[in-house]
């Protein structure tokens, strides 16, 4: 593992589950972590538990609602004046929601806040970690990114809202995004990756699969390693499951799709 003492680390979706356990361990490691969330209150109770369990951890905070663009660039803003480095960005938050609601820029807010939300954060970072490389960039995405597939006329549910699907398309964005992102990357120092962090009993698993699942802990194992090990630098454009390398859906090696919705993700959040 690589010494994180003089590293900044940023985690969106950190005040619970496996983003709060992964500032957990990289605090214990040494780093700075920023944690964020939308709710001020919770962010601030989640840098207080943090503080409780590691003696002279360094912890700060960030508040935005990742499903207004506002707020995502706002916080870019906050971050960047803030802090004069950025080494790790991990893009962890994540919404799973039951009826079509829509953001108040009018994109359905799975979508929105699992892939948009990631996709213009880290374009608005991206200055920031190129300049304190080598860094790290490191999507949560799910094994369930593997079961859908890109239908450019519904990434808003327009014609059509299953709660399933869209999470599925939006972790399939994760995967698209990151590897894209790996090509843009090439010859920075800055790398790109994703993972599946397993089937965690988090909030969000019980609310919407009403399963329990393995710990937090082990949620958080691929982040953590991701972005720590030395056995991944250099390494980018891949995805993790379990500190392993493991295929995507062989859609997400596809040049051209990958392309394609690059450039629909930039419309789409007005970059």
């Amino acid at each position: 593992m690589m010494q994180l003492q003089n590293k900044t680390i940023l985690i969106t979706g950190s005040t619970d589950g496996i983003g709060k356990q992964t500032a957990l361990e990289l605090a214990e490691m040494g780093a700075t972590v920023i944690v964020h969330g939308r709710d001020a209150n919770r962010v601030k109770s989640a840098v207080e538990e943090i503080h409780r369990s590691v003696r002279g951890a360094k912890v700060e905070s960030a508040v935005a609602d990742l499903s207004s663009l506002k707020q995502v660039r706002q916080m870019a803003e906050h971050i960047q004046s803030q802090f004069p480095r950025l080494d790790i960005l991990i893009n962890n938050a994540g919404v799973y929601m039951k009826t079509l609601v829509l953001s108040e820029d009018g994109y359905e807010i799975t979508f929105a806040v699992n892939h948009l939300a990631h996709f213009l954060l880290t374009n608005l970072l991206l200055a920031l970690l190129k300049k304190s490389a080598p860094a790290r960039i490191i999507t949560v995405s799910s094994g369930v990114h593997t079961s859908t597939k890109l239908d450019f006329q519904n990434l808003n549910a327009e014609n059509h809202f299953e709660p399933y699907a869209v999470y599925a398309l939006s972790k399939l964005g994760n995967v698209l995004f990151s590897n894209e992102l790996a090509e843009h990357l090439k010859g920075t120092s800055v790398t790109s990756n994703s993972l599946h962090p397993g089937v965690i009993g988090t909030k969000m698993l019980r609310s919407a699969f009403n399963m329990s699942g393995a710990s937090v802990k082990e949620g958080a194992e691929t982040s953590v390693y991701l972005a720590a090990s030395t056995d991944v630098e250099g390494i980018s454009g891949k995805y993790f499951v379990s500190k392993h390398e493991a295929p995507a859906a062989p859609m997400t090696n596809d040049k051209d799709l990958r392309k394609r919705f690059w450039e629909k993700s930039k419309e789409l959040v007005g970059i």
